[in-house]
């Protein structure tokens, strides 16, 4: 088989290469890796056996079948030479599009799982784009990647899960716009589609479901045993035997044995799609690493452990997203693991340093520095109303339970005295205050206008933009430098630090109420998400930040403010009275102001009486374990189960240990505590799917973890793509977003599944792979606070 060097040898291109330089030939080998990557020794290439797609894929009968297309003011010419196909870019015009080379009549079956193969090299770096898609309008796109070349001869593989059926589909290579650049050269060989569905298959998942980290000791222990109904599992039927066995995985010898107990009767749940029996290990407490056995049908759960400090890691884990989630700086050895490295971000001309105003972007005087800051989910885009929740949230995190973090997380501020979540926080809050202007308003969000994402982020040259001083977002960081202000003030390194925020939180409260409000400042030009807050929202803002100013400075001016607007607040004016299940934040700042000494006795009691009431009338099935109400024993609404249902979820757990936290209804607080530990063993592996909603979990313990999610840095056909198939596999502990029945795409799963199972692992474009597996820092921080309340105490 040619190589591209043995092409570059013979003076192809004009790079001078050396036989120590020598490119690594495509070997036919196993599908195992479907990623695309360099041919380096570490992340070696591999290429599924079967029919290849294309045809003349290796220019044996030259350019047959093949077009090389130019429009729109893109020039340059192609040629076949040695085996190879080179096309000159002079010119490149504005889209990907205006210059390319295709090929006709690929076959493409819905569902199918395909690698797709080449080898190129450029003569200057470049992000090469590749789609499949419609070859006549409206040209739908079902396969879209970009990758990024270097001069170095590569092979590149990339993983193609079709969400479509079409015979006469079109394989193209973009050369055009920001592509390949112009005055530039690339050259193409060995192309290959290959069907490689039946050679990925993946063991199928234990019908024991389990927490695959494990359990607390003297915590509910209940692994579900499942029996699918309806959904794409149904016919993975499953009874269990009479007497389950929880053994030791040292050396398999029984602990524990009993019988597994069918869930209400054999019912099937019908958000689920399963029924089920529930074996009850609770009186094992004994520390130690377990698996449970069914015998009868030789049947075995994944391994888990049973330990005082058995969430610790995992917590470690999921706060250290934020550190990865960082932008303008290097995630770099020792703080980052050398799989998930990468240089410093947006820092070049026109980028964070320097700024521009989105509405003047020619205009080098509206330069700010913007830099720092977390990245807001799977985009790279920064906003200050969207900051608010997870703020609030990570700060009442360590109010709640400060033993459970601690000052050796491994990130750059590690040993400095202070717990990583505070430096974490400082992080955040060093970007909030550059978003701040001069009068006291502040800046709505920074990011990118178009979404031509690249990967890794330190590769991305797109200019970026800011957005204008919005009534949303001076309210919003009017909130959250009155909060950090009272947490950093309980150390005394941070007390200047505590005294500028309180400074700049009346700044901006006095910016909001002196100016109008607005519910259209963020024109949506920089991409994507509308960061206004509507109306209600920004007097919910109000009501949070005047708790926080009122604890700060004791001014009745905040006092009354809160008596204003606490009324639209989620537990006062969400219809179904769901105190913290959205919006989480606000009913954490009615609780703090209950807890203050010089709170209104009227108020403080209205706030206390009114949890406790909800938790017992028209919010009652929200409230306590409940054996009845989900055979995952996790129970949430079904309406709940949209974008982002992860988030509600968690928030459910938490709104339950607020009973806890605040000494509320003491005498049901096991009750709260065992529907909370329920929601994490279901994030842990106990769900319809057998799988642990962190991703890349497998270095914690996990068996079954979420393999990729959609993240611009982890993109599908990256050596990042996924944690069993590619090179090095998404970084771990990102909470996704979650089943979605209202899943917009086309892939099945998601769509067509009941409730819970209305979630795929997948990160392709064109299936609105968003939708289920995006991950965000407020998901992320809700369920930090979450398992924090198991970890430390």
């Amino acid at each position: 088989m040619k190589t591209v060097l043995s092409v570059l040898l013979a003076s192809t291109l004009c790079i001078s290469l050396t036989l120590a330089q020598a490119a690594k030939p495509v070997t036919e080998t196993a599908a195992g890796n479907l990623s695309a990557q360099s041919a380096t020794e570490d992340s070696p290439s591999t290429v599924g056996l079967g029919t290849n797609l294309v045809q003349n894929s290796g220019f044996e009968q030259g350019d047959a079948g093949w077009r090389f297309t130019t429009s729109n003011g893109a020039s340059g010419s192609s040629e076949v030479t040695g085996g190879l196909y080179c096309a000159i870019l002079d010119e490149t015009g504005e889209n990907p599009w205006d210059a390319g080379l295709y090929t006709g009549n690929v076959v493409l079956e819905e569902g199918a799982l395909y690698a797709l193969t080449f080898d190129v090299v450029v003569e200057q770096t470049a992000q090469l784009a590749v789609k499949l898609g419609q070859r006549s309008p409206p040209y739908q796109e079902y396969f879209f990647q970009r990758q990024r070349i270097t001069n170095d001869p590569q092979t590149v593989t990339m993983r193609v899960e079709s969400a479509y059926s079409d015979a006469e589909s079109v394989l193209e290579f973009f050369f055009g716009g920001d592509t390949v650049g112009a005055d530039n050269q690339v050259c193409l060989d060995n192309i290959s589609l290959i069907d490689v569905s039946t050679q990925t298959s993946v063991e199928s998942v234990p019908p024991i479901r389990v927490d695959q980290f494990g359990y607390l000791p003297d915590a509910p222990k209940v692994a579900v045993i499942v029996d699918p109904d309806a959904g794409f599992n149904a016919e993975e039927a499953f009874t269990p035997g009479e007497v389950y066995e929880v053994r030791r995985a040292e050396d398999d010898s029984v602990v524990y044995s009993g019988a597994p107990a069918p869930w209400q009767g054999g019912a099937v749940q019908e958000n689920s799609g399963d029924r089920g029996w529930w074996f009850d290990f609770s009186e094992l407490s004994e520390p130690g690493s377990y698996y449970i056995y069914d015998a009868e049908h030789d049947v075995r759960s994944y391994a888990f452990e049973i330990s005082r400090d058995v969430y610790a890691p995992i917590l470690d884990a999921a706060l250290r997203m934020f550190y990865y989630n960082r932008a303008n700086t290097p995630r770099e050895v020792p703080y980052a693991d050398e799989r998930w490295t990468d240089g410093v971000t947006f820092a070049g001309p026109g980028q964070d340093t320097e700024t521009r105003f989105v509405g003047d972007k020619e205009n080098p005087e509206t330069a700010r520095d913007l830099s720092g800051g977390w990245f807001d989910a799977g985009d790279y885009n920064k906003y200050v109303t969207f900051a608010q929740a997870p703020v609030h949230t990570l700060l009442s995190a360590y109010e709640n339970n400060p033993e459970a973090f601690h000052d050796s997380l491994n990130i750059p501020e590690s040993g400095n005295g202070l717990p990583d979540i505070i430096d974490e926080l400082l992080w955040e809050f060093e970007w909030l205050k550059k978003m701040q202007v001069e009068d006291g308003g502040v800046i709505i969000k920074v990011g990118n206008i178009d979404f031509n994402s690249v990967s890794p982020p330190s590769e991305d040259g797109r200019p970026r933009y800011y957005g204008p001083v919005c009534s949303s977002s001076s309210i919003a960081a009017a909130s959250m430098f009155a909060h950090g202000a009272l947490v950093f003030a309980e150390f005394a390194a941070l007390e200047g630090e505590a005294a500028d925020l309180a400074e700049r939180a009346v700044a901006a409260y006095d910016w909001y109420s002196g100016n109008p409000r607005e519910t259209e400042c963020d024109t949506g030009e920089i991409k994507a998400g509308d960061a206004d807050l509507t109306l209600r929202d920004q007097d919910a803002s109000h009501a949070v930040a005047a708790v926080y100013l009122f604890a700060l400075t004791g001014e009745e001016r905040y006092q009354k403010a809160l008596e204003e607007h606490y009324l639209v607040t989620r537990p006062f004016g969400d219809e179904d009275l769901r105190w913290g299940m959205y919006n989480p934040h606000e009913g954490d700042a009615l609780l703090y102001y209950a807890g203050l000494e010089n709170a209104a006795p009227n108020l403080k009691e209205l706030f206390l009486e009114t949890k406790v009431e909800q938790a017992y009338g028209v919010a009652e099935r929200l409230y306590r374990f409940r054996p009845g109400q989900d055979l995952y024993r996790a129970y949430m609404p079904d309406q709940a189960y949209h974008w982002g249902s992860n988030y509600v979820r968690a928030a459910l757990g938490n709104t339950n240990l607020d009973m806890l936290n605040y000494g509320l209804d003491e005498v049901a607080h096991p009750e709260y505590e065992a529907k909370a530990l329920g929601i994490v063993n279901y994030f842990h592996g106990v769900n319809p799917l057998g799988l642990v909603y962190l991703s890349n979990m497998y270095d914690y313990g996990a068996e079954n973890a979420v393999n990729e999610y959609w993240h611009d840095w982890f993109q599908d056909g990256g050596v990042w793509d996924h944690a069993l198939l590619s090179g090095r596999g998404p970084a771990p502990g990102y909470l996704v977003g979650g089943p979605n029945a209202a899943y917009t795409g086309t892939m099945s799963p998601p769509a067509g599944q009941p409730l819970q199972k209305s979630y795929r692992d997948m990160n392709m474009g064109g299936v609105a792979a968003w939708e289920i597996t995006e991950p965000a820092i407020y998901y992320q921080a809700a369920y930090v606070k979450l398992l924090s309340n198991f970890v430390g105490n």
